[in-house]
Formats: C-alpha cells, sequence, structure tokens
C-alpha cells in the first residue's frame, strides 16, 4: 500500500532539516542527530536510574515500575535500537513507559556499551549480564523471577533474539517471552528484496545499515557466520520462548524480521507475526506522531500482558 499520511508527513518534515545521513557522521555526532520526535511523557507508577555490575564496566539500567504497586511483578528486559552505535536509555523512553503501562510490568532499559569504542560482542555480554543480575536479583526489583522476558527494537530486537537464544543454550535463565520489533536478523546474509526495495528514502537506509555494521562487527572473517551477531544463523531455533515480531512495509529490515518469525515457527515455537503497511522503521519511536505506531505498542503491550498474566480455565 501507499505510505500512512503521518508517516509521510514525518518523512517530508526530516527531509526539510536536512541533516546528513549518521554514516557521514563522526559516532559522536551521529548520537546527538539521533532524536526523534517524543511527545508528551507519559507517567508510570516510579523510574529509578541505576548501574548494575557488568563484565567489563558497569551497566546503566532505567527500572519502571506501574502505577499501582504489587509485592511482585512480571518483568521486560529492553534493549534499545540504534544499530548498536547510537540511541541509548533516554532516546528510548517513551517506549518503555508505554510498555510499562500497557503490560502492567517492570521494564528494565538497559544500557549496553556502544560500537565503535565497544565492538562486538560487548552489547551481547552486556544484554545477557543485565539478565543474569535480574533474575538473580529478582526480589531487590520486585520482580518475579519465572516471568521474565526481553524485547527491544532494531538492534535491540537483534539482541532480544540473541538472548533469548544463549538463555537456552546455557538453560538460565529462564526467559517466557521475547518481544522483536522490527529486528536486525540477517546482519551477513545476502541483501533481501525489502533491503533493495527499500534501500533510500525510508528512514532506514541500506547505506546507513552497512556503517552500522561496520561499526559494531570486527571485520573478520568468522564474524560472517557468528548467530551472536546474526541471530538468523543459528542452527536450532526450537525450545525458544513464544515471540512477537513486528515488522514495517516500508522497511529494509522487514524481510528478514519475517524470515526469522518463520524459522521460529517452523521449528515449534508459538510466534505471532505482525506487518504494520504503510510505515517505517523505528514507527514505534515515533508515536506521539504516527497514529500506527501507538497501534504497535498496544500490540506489543496486550501480547506480553497475556504472557505475564495468563487467564486461567475454571477447575470444572
Amino acid at each position: 500500500m501507499s505510505l500512512d499520511l503521518q508517516t509521510k508527513a514525518l518523512l517530508d518534515y526530516l527531509a526539510s532539516l536536512g541533516t546528513p545521513p549518521l554514516e557521514t557522521l563522526t559516532p559522536q555526532l551521529a548520537r546527538k542527530a539521533f532524536q526523534l520526535p517524543r511527545g508528551e511523557i507519559e507517567p508510570v507508577g516510579k523510574v529509578e536510574d541505576r548501574t548494575i555490575p557488568g563484565p567489563e564496566c558497569d551497566i546503566p539500567v532505567r527500572v519502571y515500575y506501574p502505577k499501582e504497586p504489587q509485592t511482585s511483578f512480571p518483568a521486560l528486559i529492553y534493549y534499545h535500537g540504534g544499530g548498536w552505535v547510537v540511541g541509548d536509555i533516554e532516546t528510548h523512553d517513551n517506549i518503555c513507559r508505554a510498555l510499562t503501562n500497557l503490560a502492567n510490568c517492570v521494564t528494565i532499559s538497559v544500557g549496553y556499551r556502544l560500537a565503535p569504542e565497544h565492538k562486538f560482542p560487548a552489547a551481547v555480554y552486556d544484554c545477557f549480564t543485565a539478565v543474569e543480575y535480574v533474575f538473580e536479583h529478582a526480589e531487590e526489583f520486585q520482580v518475579d523471577p519465572t516471568r521474565i522476558a526481553v524485547g527491544g527494537d532494531s538492534a535491540g530486537g537483534n539482541l532480544a533474539a540473541v538472548i533469548s537464544n544463549l538463555s537456552r543454550d546455557k538453560q538460565k535463565p529462564p526467559i517466557c517471552f521475547q518481544l522483536l520489533l522490527y529486528p536486525a536478523t540477517n546482519i551477513w546474509g545476502e541483501p533481501t528484496p525489502s533491503m533493495l526495495e527499500n534501500a533510500e528514502g525510508y528512514f532506514l537506509t541500506k547505506g546507513t545499515m552497512e556503517w552500522f555494521l561496520t561499526c559494531y562487527s570486527n571485520g573478520e572473517e568468522e564474524d560472517k557466520g557468528n548467530p551472536l551477531l546474526a541471530p538468523i544463523f543459528y542452527e536450532n531455533f526450537s525450545g525458544l520462548p513464544p515471540a512477537l515480531v513486528i515488522t514495517a512495509e516500508y522497511d529494509p529490515l522487514r524481510d528478514e524480521g519475517e524470515l526469522y518469525a518463520k524459522k521460529l515457527e517452523e521449528a515449534g515455537v508459538k510466534v505471532e507475526l505482525v506487518r504494520f503497511d504503510g510505515t517505517i522503521h523505528g514507527f514505534m519511536s515515533m508515536a506521539s506522531v504516527i497514529a500506527l505506531g501507538k497501534a504497535a505498542l498496544e500490540k506489543s503491550g496486550q501480547a506480553l500482558k497475556a504472557v505475564f498474566y495468563p487467564i486461567k480455565s475454571p477447575i470444572k
């Protein structure tokens, strides 16, 4: 279908700013340029900024609590997008606030180390450390250790998929659900039709993705088939937690997200794939100006809540 009118208006506005492509900037300047429209700040019950011990340094996390107090909550460990190079806890504050309220869960947003200062697999180590720490210190976070999900958008979706596989392989910590929002899964594979069709003009470009990969990877041949870098290369998808995969029609990453969902389904994993037509990569971060983004957030919240608070059948 044609571009959603709100999406088109945003693209026109961004084009009018004349911001140089991220790949033409230094990582430091690119991070400053990576500011998306946020709108009003959605209130939650409580927000705490803290750190947890990491493999090489402390990892910043932001913890969001629902408005209604409970003794123990389910938890979503969230990994922000930004190509492993840009983005941070602050740029994804709106998504985390919305999911906290929609799913009635504690959301823990992880400020993992960014490339190119910290190459692959630094982000993977930080993200896995975070979910392990929350599981081992569940009481400290008011979290039920049997109801921990992981999620993320774009590069964060990549990390959430990788962490789900790692926790399956290591048999801990248990992950009950994975929320994969337009995830990057096929980094080293052949360009998909959506990567070629949407290479320019739709916010995320093929050139920017190539720059992200150059910054994040080590450029070594063995990286090319490493599933910790590109989870599409995992050979075994069985035993993974159920998933919701959200994609966007005009997103270069559309096809690889949908292929990943297909591989999960073929392995017997319960997965729901939802494509939002007419919109672009990153549209959920733009929910204040793109109604489809709000709808996708609501869909994500519903999926999380269904796993976190299953309806028990009455005893007959």
